[in-house]
Order: C-alpha cells, then structure tokens, then sequence
C-alpha cells in the first residue's frame, strides 16, 4: 500500500502562485515515478506533469512554462510550482505514484482560481 498525502491547495487569484505537495512513503519513495492529475468540474481526470525517478519530465501543454514539478527524494514529497494561475486550472489536484504496475491517489486538494 502507497499512501499519498496532497497540501496546498486554496484559493487564489488569476496571475497568483501555489506551490502544491504531496508526502509519499519514506521507505520506497525514490524508487517511485511520480506525477500530478487533476479533475475539473464537469470534466475527467487529466495529466499534469510526471517526474522519473531520474527526474525527466513531461507536461500537459496547458500548463508547459507555467507550472514545474519537481521531487526531494530525502523529504521523500513531491512538489507542483503553479505560477500565472489561470480561471481554468481550477480543479482538484491529485498525486499520482506508480509501484508494482499499480497506480495509487492521494485524496487530492482543490485549487480555485477566481478573483
């Protein structure tokens, strides 16, 4: 079992900045490829951003020179840098880890971008 924990969500206003994060299993932590989902109102879980355990990344276009990821495998938490937020990147967020050929969620956490 992989529990993830998600933080830092709220509300903030067009052109704002959250960084968002996600604690993970200290014990298996590094061995983990990692990303960020997230579920409009109305609309289905998407990609966000994923990190390899070599820390390459990928990024949804939506959010490409925006939004960065990012993992401190020693704090073993994952992080979302969101700047010049935009009405449409409200949603819940989710922290995605991989183990085993398995995918486990966090609960998420809301970002509401609304002046």
């Amino acid at each position: 079992q992989v529990q993830l924990v998600e933080s830092g969500g709220g509300l903030v206003q067009p052109g704002g900045s959250l960084r968002l994060s996600c604690l993970g299993p200290e014990s298996i932590f590094s061995s983990l490829p990692m990303g960020w989902f997230r579920q409009g109102p109305g609309t289905r879980r998407k990609l966000v951003a994923t990190i390899s355990t070599g820390r390459s990344r990928h990024y949804a276009d939506s959010v490409k020179d925006r939004f960065t990821i990012s993992r401190d495998d020693a704090k073993n938490t994952l992080y979302l840098k969101m700047n010049n937020l935009k009405p449409e990147d409200t949603a819940v967020y989710y922290c995605n880890a991989r183990y085993n050929n398995i995918d486990y969620w966090g609960n998420g956490t809301l970002v509401t971008v609304s002046s």
